[in-house]
């Protein structure tokens, strides 16, 4: 029997201030839906906020380093404290963007073909030669990720070769490696995926950026992205993408819901781009809107959340 709830929300993360806000609006729900809900911001003295508050369940709304990357599940699991969302060794895996690309591969699911670099190799070797045979490998254009941030933070997208060294060096500032991936122009799909051992996928969401680029500041802007529901594509290549999303939520053995992103080239193929494994739960996310074409309130989603944990921990 659930006593008391503590949502973990902030962090030390480049999202922090959208975990806040994620957090606030699961607090609400929370709160609203009956259960004893404390806010918990997470810093160094986590542990003992953790001991001090004595939660029953720990509801993640954490986004990025430290809190969808294993870290707080570890620390969890070692309180023998229950928690939302997938474990320590899926939220590592999802949340490492290579790591995430060869469990795909290894499955036989598609994604853009890619190549990586660390920055000791970058700078302690002639840079001129390594981004000489990171385009003879994979024609232009290229995007150049951090992998292992979250909601495009650094990121680039490079049309001329004189762009990638400062691409690389953008993905340098916020990790270790340097993930270079082909461009695919076409439709960004995102497919929601909710449940544990039987998962099932959520409607799926069609993505237009204002912008034209789906990036930090379109997605947590209101009015600078719109979600199509139902995407215009065909039905049969729908039940094709959420057939893909449902195998990659079970590749990387995640868990509660999590958020599996595509692009759809101009040829109809969808590739796999990431899974998120705490997805945002602002006003203008995209899993309370697919949950919400399902007929699914959010009070109703984060009570399913809830429960997919509690059957988790059991």
């Amino acid at each position: 029997m659930i006593q008391k709830i503590g949502v973990l929300m902030g962090g030390k993360s480049a999202e922090r201030e959208v975990s806040l806000r994620t957090g606030e609006a699961i607090y609400k729900a929370l709160t609203n839906l009956g259960y004893q809900t404390v806010k918990i911001d997470v810093h160094n003295d986590v542990a003992e906020q953790l001991i001090k508050e004595k939660i029953d369940l720990a509801f993640l709304a954490l986004h990025g380093k430290y809190g969808e990357d294993g870290c707080i599940q570890g620390l969890l699991e070692i309180l023998d404290i229950p928690y939302t969302g997938s474990n320590v060794l899926s939220s590592a895996l999802a949340m490492d963007k290579i790591a995430t690309k060869r469990m795909l591969i290894q499955a036989q699911l598609p994604t853009p073909d890619f190549s990586l670099i660390n920055r000791n190799s970058y700078y302690n070797k002639n840079k001129d030669e390594i981004c000489q045979n990171i385009i003879k490998a994979l024609p232009l254009p290229l995007v150049v990720k951090a992998p292992t941030q979250g909601s495009t933070i650094g990121i680039s997208f490079v049309h001329q070769p004189e762009q990638l060294p400062s691409a690389i060096e953008n993905a340098f500032k916020y990790d270790s490696s340097a993930l270079i991936e082909k461009y695919i122009s076409g439709i960004e799909i995102t497919a929601s995926v909710l449940g544990n051992d039987q998962p099932e996928a959520l409607p799926l969401i069609e993505i237009v950026s204002a912008t034209g680029v789906y990036d930090y500041e379109a997605k947590y802007t209101v009015g600078l992205s719109e979600h199509i529901i139902p995407p215009r594509l065909e039905q049969n290549k729908q039940a094709q993408i959420q057939d893909l999303a449902v195998k990659a939520f079970m590749t990387l053995g995640c868990s509660g819901l999590a958020r599996v992103d595509f692009i759809i080239d101009e040829q109809g193929n969808p590739y796999i781009l990431e899974i998120n494994t705490i997805p945002g739960m602002t006003e203008t996310s995209l899993a309370p809107d697919a949950a919400k074409a399902a007929g699914i309130s959010f009070e109703n989603l984060t009570q399913k959340i809830v429960e997919l944990a509690l059957a988790k921990s059991k």
